[in-house]
């Protein structure tokens, strides 16, 4: 079976729809799980999205996370 693939696009509307409606959810896990499989993803694809949208918002948390592992 062929790996679906998601334009820029589509990723960056679910993490937006993610975000708009975490608050509606008792956790963030709870929203991905609830989101997903309306955009066609599994939870998991959707968590890095949202994982990697934060990481791209906060840079420098993430500089300061690799420093710390060194």
């Amino acid at each position: 079976m062929k790996k679906p693939t998601y334009t820029p696009e589509i990723r960056e509307r679910a993490v937006q729809l993610l975000i708009e409606s975490e608050e509606d959810y008792p956790s963030t896990w709870a929203a991905i799980t609830a989101i997903a499989p309306k955009i066609g993803c599994t939870p998991e694809t959707l968590r890095a999205w949202h994982q990697k949208h934060l990481d791209q918002q906060n840079p420098i948390k993430v500089q300061q996370i690799s420093d710390q592992e060194k």
